[in-house]
């Protein structure tokens, strides 16, 4: 099969096009056939090793997994031994976390693993982004920052991957919602539900004087020592993306009365994520929730896709096309 490999940090030049051995799915686990997969910034920093202090967990001096990717949706091709809740044939996406391995034409995955049937309506490269933005934005504005309705909910880089989801999220929540992205995208953001839309280009939303129960920092721009500034007595600020500054934020404010807060959704247990992801499924399948996708690339074009998710200033998604060769899927 074809699979992107990275064998040192570096820039998007690591990434290489690859023969690479079709996995065999053990006891539980089931064989897909990739069609589509996300790349995120969480791809990007992976693959070049930042921050440093992740590279304990990935590889201090090359990535542990050769093949990176997290993000998969396709067709289950083979199951394992023991497997009776998916069968040859059946459409699934979901997420791999550390497993990785999702760049790739064929991915292998446990049975009881982050997989769930492709929701009715839903194209495959729709789906895949799924366990990237829309989990993580769930899993912050729900879990951590217990949203309720009719809270005042700031997204701050509100027309990426996260806050695209995110502002889609809150609005089903009830929540009064602010959007904080470039003018250009006003009109994409106000069509996914924001209520008011700031550009970052003309006002520091911590200056405008409006107070908020939750800041959703989805790309971590804005430091907690500012954005507390628009909170209200209670409020929290969430980001996923963690730096020395919000690691020392979420331990200082603990006694105050306005919370910085981070979690590494990815690595909670599956236990945890899969209602959650259930919860999504249902809403993406009821036209609730949209995937935005800004560009696709082909698998072989891998580096550009990585490239243009390193500037900064995708609209949504990006997403590898990886339809394997009609002649392996015979073969499957």
């Amino acid at each position: 099969m074809k699979a992107l490999k990275v064998t040192a940090y570096g820039g998007p030049d690591v990434l290489a096009l690859t023969d690479a051995p079709r996995p065999t799915p053990k006891a539980g686990e089931i064989l897909i056939r990739n069609v589509a997969s996300p790349v995120s910034q969480a791809d990007v920093m992976m693959r070049a090793g930042t921050p440093r202090a992740a590279r304990l967990m990935l590889g201090l001096r090359r990535p542990r997994a050769a093949i990176p990717g997290t993000g998969f949706a396709g067709r289950v091709v083979e199951v394992g031994p023991g497997v009776t809740a998916f069968a040859p044939g059946d459409a699934v996406f979901g997420e791999t976390a550390l497993g990785f391995a999702t760049h790739a034409e064929y991915v292998a995955v446990p049975a009881d693993g982050l997989v769930m049937p492709l929701p009715p309506g839903l194209d495959f490269q729709a789906a895949a982004p799924l366990c990237d933005g829309a989990l993580t934005s769930w899993n912050f504005l729900y879990r951590l920052g217990e949203m309720t309705a009719g809270q005042r909910v700031l997204i701050n880089g509100a027309s990426g991957s996260l806050g695209t989801m995110a502002v889609q999220i809150a609005r089903d929540a009830g929540a009064h919602v602010t959007a904080v992205c470039s003018g250009k995208n006003a009109a994409l953001v106000r069509r996914l539900g924001a209520d008011e839309v700031i550009d970052y280009h003309a006002a520091d939303f911590w200056k405008e004087g409006a107070r908020y129960d939750i800041v959703f920092d989805t790309v971590g721009k804005v430091p907690f020592r500012r954005a507390r500034r628009a909170l209200r007595p209670g409020g929290r600020y969430l980001s996923p993306v963690l730096d020395l500054g919000l690691m020392l934020a979420t331990l200082t404010s603990r006694l105050g009365r306005r919370r910085a807060m981070f979690q590494a959704t990815g690595l909670q247990k599956h236990e945890v994520l899969r209602p959650m992801l259930a919860e999504m499924t249902a809403m993406a399948a009821s036209g609730a929730l949209t995937t935005v996708i800004d560009r696709v690339y082909p698998l072989a074009e891998a580096s550009a896709a990585h490239a243009h998710v390193e500037a900064g200033h995708k609209v949504g998604n990006v997403v590898l096309s990886i339809a394997a060769a009609e002649s392996d899927a015979a073969a499957a």
